[in-house]
C-alpha cells in the first residue's frame, strides 16, 4: 500500500539515510561472516513501515531477482525475516524479525558456540595424544606444549562459558577472563 501523497516512483527510491544504514549494516553483517546483501535486505525491511515484496527489494537494492531471492532464502533460513501476505495478493511479502537480540543470541548459539565447542574438544584430545613418559623423567618441549595446551584448553572453556550466559541471557562477567593466566586487564 502506498503511502497517501507519495508517488510511486518516490515510493521505490532508497532516501540516502537507508542506502548508508543498509550499506553499514550490510558490512556489519559481512564481518560476521554472513553475505553484505543479506544486511542490506533485513535492513530495508527493518525501515520499512510495510512488509516488501521480492521485486521491491531488488529495485530498492539494485539486485536481480534471483540475487533477492536466494538472498530472501537465506534470511528466512536464519529466521531473520518471516514470509507475511496481502489480502488479494498472490506473491509473498516479507518483513524483518524487530527482537534483534534473538537473532545475535540465535546465530551465538548455532555457529560460535559450536564452533569453540569444536576447538576445546580438539584441543582436549591433542592434550590426551602427548605423550606420557614414565615416572621420574621429563621433557622440557613436552612440559611447554603441555602448558600451551593447557592454557588454550581454559580458554575455549571461557569463552564457551561466557557464550553460553550470552545465549541464555544471562549478564556477562569479562573478569573470567582477566583472571586467566597470561592475560592483562
Amino acid at each position: 500500500m502506498m503511502s497517501p501523497g507519495v508517488s510511486k516512483e518516490k515510493q521505490h527510491t532508497l532516501w540516502p539515510s537507508e542506502a548508508a544504514v543498509s550499506d553499514v549494516v550490510g558490512r556489519l553483517i559481512e564481518f560476521w561472516g554472513f553475505k553484505r546483501a543479506m544486511g542490506r535486505a533485513w535492513t530495508l525491511l527493518y525501515l520499512s513501515p510495510e512488509a516488501l515484496g521480492a521485486n521491491e527489494l531488488a529495485e530498492r537494492l539494485k539486485m536481480s531477482p534471483g540475487a533477492v531471492s536466494l538472498t530472501l532464502s537465506e534470511l528466512l533460513k536464519w529466521g531473520v525475516v518471516r514470509k507475511t501476505w496481502r489480502p488479494g495478493e498472490r506473491r509473498d511479502f516479507f518483513e524483518a524479525e524487530t527482537a534483534i537480540y534473538n537473532l545475535v543470541r540465535r546465530v551465538l548459539r548455532e555457529r560460535e558456540l559450536v564452533l569453540v565447542r569444536e576447538v576445546g574438544e580438539a584441543l582436549d584430545q591433542a592434550a590426551a595424544a602427548l605423550p606420557k613418559l614414565g615416572r621420574g623423567k621429563r621433557d622440557e618441549a613436552l612440559d611447554f606444549k603441555r602448558s600451551r595446551l593447557d592454557f588454550l584448553r581454559q580458554l575455549a572453556r571461557t569463552g564457551e562459558n561466557l557464550l553460553n550466559a550470552l545465549v541464555a541471557g544471562e549478564a556477562v562477567d569479562p573478569s573470567e577472563i582477566n583472571q586467566m593466566p597470561g592475560v592483562e586487564p
